[in-house]
């Protein structure tokens, strides 16, 4: 086994969004729940600016996006749509460093990936910027150089935290298979070649200098071995999507030091299992791999399956409640 173990992390966070609107309310949650791990919420209800899209589009350096009736579209100058997606997080970085005063160990701050945000952010033209790779290029470097002045002012905010940084991509399997639909929705973009997004995503990685970067996608056959490659310190996934098809890939991800954000609670309302229940399966996947029982809460961090903005605010309370009992339950009785 190796060594290298990624151990900086907690053993249960969130994914990012939640319910409401409140960002006071919701910072409150989140540094409540997650004592040794918390995360910079994401309220999407309060509207465009406040997705994931809009969020991170907010922080492009020397790109700007506005909303259309057909998505996010880039343009020249800061619009109204990118001042009100600054505004938002600013509101979102003041709530969570008032509740996070002399917090010191990890800290997750979550951005839209280059490869998610290309399929998504439009062209004049209204194609997806994934139809150009000298767009692909520019948006990358853009992201990579807002991501910078972000995590320098979350570092400011919360001197103490060490930072986790998340790239959400849930469109990262349809950009690799050539399934992004384009803009007549009657084709599909051609698949990215993986070196070219295996080097995108290494740079972007690289600008978190010292820190640890995790990729999520709640979308199905998760590329564990790229994102490995690209020198991703964890992978987060929703654990019901997976097959014995991911086995290997999980297992040499495992073995050479990979941490896993194993999304095991449901993200929407619903009745919640007993916490050892939610966990059983993760514990099944460990046997059938071979891996040393006792290597289990070292290895996986527990989390919701996918953000919980479609939740009820009673939910999203439990299910972060229980995600703690679930971790601590791994830890207690790993075999």
């Amino acid at each position: 086994m190796s060594e290298n173990i990624q151990t900086g992390f907690g053993p249960a966070t969130g994914v990012g969004s939640l319910p409401g609107g409140d960002a006071r309310e919701a910072a409150k949650t989140v540094t409540g729940s997650f004592e040794e791990f918390p995360h910079l919420p994401e309220l999407p209800a309060r509207g465009p600016g406040a997705d994931m899209i809009g969020r991170t589009a907010g922080m492009l350096v020397e790109l700007y996006a506005r909303v259309e009736p057909s998505g996010w579209r880039l343009g020249d100058h800061p619009g109204r749509d990118t001042k009100r997606a600054r505004s938002w997080l600013g509101e979102d970085l003041d709530a969570l460093e008032e509740f996070t005063q002399d917090y010191q160990g990890p800290l997750k701050v979550q951005a839209v990936g280059p490869w998610t945000l290309a399929a998504a952010l439009e062209l004049r033209n209204g194609e997806a910027a994934l139809s150009d790779p000298g767009a692909c290029r520019d948006l990358a470097a853009s992201l990579a150089e807002g991501l910078r002045l972000h995590l320098a002012e979350v570092r400011r905010r919360v001197p103490g935290a060490r930072l986790v940084l998340q790239l959400d991509e849930p469109s990262l399997t349809s950009v690799l298979r050539g399934q992004v639909r384009t803009a007549s929705g009657y084709r599909t973009h051609r698949a990215v070649d993986r070196q070219v997004v295996e080097a995108t995503l290494r740079d972007l990685v690289g600008t978190h200098d010292g820190g640890a970067v995790v990729v999520h996608s709640c979308a199905p056959d998760v590329p564990f071995a790229l994102l490995r490659r690209a020198g991703a310190a964890a992978v987060s996934f929703d654990f019901s999507l997976l097959t014995e098809r991911d086995d290997d890939a999980i297992g040499e991800a495992v073995e050479n030091g990979t941490r896993l954000f194993a999304g095991v609670v449901p993200g929407t309302d619903g009745p919640l299992s007993d916490p050892a229940g939610s966990v059983m399966g993760v514990r099944t996947l460990w046997r059938r791999l071979g891996l040393r029982p006792g290597l289990l809460p070292e290895a996986v961090t527990v989390t919701p399956a996918c953000g919980l903005a479609g939740a009820s605010p009673q939910y999203a309370r439990s299910a972060y409640a229980h995600c703690v009992r679930a971790a601590r339950s791994l830890a207690d009785n790993p075999e």
